[in-house]
């Protein structure tokens, strides 16, 4: 966003609009907002009413110009009261979803959609944030459903492809024996074949990325390797040409956890290497390119390489994150031949992760953490 996004000058006409604040959620200073207001992917965006601190509009993802005017529009509407019908459905399921209510705000989306026109303009804005309320309620076969059901209505647009892709990991992340999993996921994928084909939708290159994923995980589901093979080269491919055009090392940089990701679908870790080492060179202070690293050359099977990028990266990350690089440590040290060590950073993770405050860090994180302790006491 940042690289691509907010340097756009056609947003400068909304700069006397609102009071603008972006904060590093890695930071133990800021969990006060994040206990207020949830963070649970990022980049989110919140609109807040100064009057009585509450979230007028909360939307998680990457989103285009167009698509940030929609969401300063729907604030306003909601700051001012004047929204009427599905507007004021829409606008009660983001207040909803602003508090962390993300079932009660499932149900106001879901009457925005239901009480809206065919045309209506805020019908793809909607569904992306009704199928990620649904997603963050764990209600997932809810979610590919209505993906299924209003995905047809949407026209096409960035907004569509989002949707798609959200549905999309819903009905990946059913239970294998779900009755309805397989069948599910091969309509969703159907129309993610039919949002990728021309017209090319002119969407965030980070979008079009998530939905190849998205598109490579449902052919490895299906048991279908080569085809899953295939779609990887395309999306790498598509990555490498997004990032050779970007206009300085930070927008470059944005496409090294899709490139990584990618190439490790393709099985071909080598392939990204040069290009995040040029990261760690261009960006010296930022952890991300030396952790990647880390873990590509653990895949390689250079561990002592491996080994010295994750003491870079951990010289440079904290917050939550920091337990992410340490988890990462752990498995080198496994693949090391060394038990000691990878539980004695397994202790020091779960202790830090202990130790921040409870909105910067997700019982998720530490269950995660002590069963990885387990298994590697256990070998």
């Amino acid at each position: 966003m940042r690289a691509y996004v907010f340097t756009d000058k056609a947003l400068a006409r909304h700069a006397g609009r609102f009071v603008w604040l972006e904060l590093n959620t890695d930071l133990e200073k800021n969990a006060v907002f994040q206990e207020k207001y949830p963070v649970e992917s990022w980049p989110t965006f919140f609109i807040i009413d100064p009057r009585e601190e509450k979230a007028l509009v909360r939307f998680a993802g990457s989103a285009t110009v167009a698509q940030l005017e929609k969401l300063f529009e729907d604030g306003e509407r909601a700051y001012l009261g004047k929204a009427e019908g599905a507007e004021a459905a829409l606008a009660w399921g983001d207040s909803l979803y602003g508090q962390g209510k993300p079932a009660e705000a499932a149900e106001a989306f879901s009457r925005a959609l239901a009480e809206a026109p065919a045309d209506w303009s805020r019908r793809g804005r909607t569904l992306e944030s009704l199928l990620t309320a649904l997603w963050g309620a764990k209600q997932t076969e809810a979610c590919a459903r209505k993906a299924m059901q209003e995905l047809p209505l949407v026209p096409r647009s960035p907004s569509l492809a989002n949707a798609t892709t959200m549905g999309l990991i819903c009905a990946l992340s059913l239970p294998p024996d779900h009755p309805a999993g397989k069948e599910l996921v091969r309509t969703l994928e159907a129309k993610a074949v039919e949002v990728m084909a021309p017209p090319l939708i002119d969407m965030p290159a980070d979008d079009r990325s998530g939905l190849y994923e998205a598109m490579v995980e449902a052919r490895s589901a299906a048991g279908d390797a080569a085809g899953s093979k295939a779609l990887a080269e395309q999306w790498l491919t598509f990555l490498e040409g997004e990032a050779a055009k970007a206009p300085n090392p930070e927008a470059r940089t944005v496409f090294d956890s899709h490139r990584m990701v990618a190439a490790l679908a393709l099985e071909e870790p080598m392939r990204v290497v040069p290009a995040i080492e040029q990261s760690e060179r261009d960006l010296p202070l930022d952890y991300n390119p030396p952790a990647r690293l880390a873990n590509l050359y653990r895949m390689l099977g250079r561990l002592d390489e491996a080994l010295a990028a994750n003491d870079r990266a951990l010289a440079r990350v904290q917050g939550s994150r920091r337990l992410r690089v340490l988890s990462d440590r752990s498995a080198i040290q496994v693949a090391r031949g060394e038990k000691d060590a990878a539980v004695k950073t397994l202790e020091e993770a779960i202790a830090y992760g202990k130790s921040l405050p409870e909105a910067q860090v997700s019982q998720r994180q530490l269950d995660a953490l002590v069963k990885k302790l387990a298994e590697v006491k256990a070998k």
